[in-house]
């Protein structure tokens, strides 16, 4: 094996780490991302219910926890069961 093939094998090697630690990184970013979206909608949705249970409610209000719920429960498919 010459001298290129060595470096050409090497390069390769070192490519295909690149590519694995690029992956491993998104995938990493998109758990974060999506745990920062579960975090607005729990938000949201205890806000809503904290409306709702001190009298400032509105049938839109019970709507949007509808929604948020189904959007949560659409995160828990995806991801797994959300942390208390």
């Amino acid at each position: 094996m010459g001298l290129m093939d060595k470096v050409k094998a090497q390069a390769e090697i070192g490519l295909a780490k690149a590519n694995e630690a690029t992956k491993a990184g998104q995938e990493k970013l998109d758990q974060v991302t999506a745990k920062h979206k579960a975090d607005g909608l729990l938000h949201d949705l205890g806000a809503a219910l904290y409306a709702e249970r001190v009298g400032r409610g509105t049938d839109a209000t019970a709507a949007d926890v509808e929604r948020l719920v189904t959007d949560l429960q659409a995160y828990e498919a995806e991801y797994g069961t959300l942390e208390q």
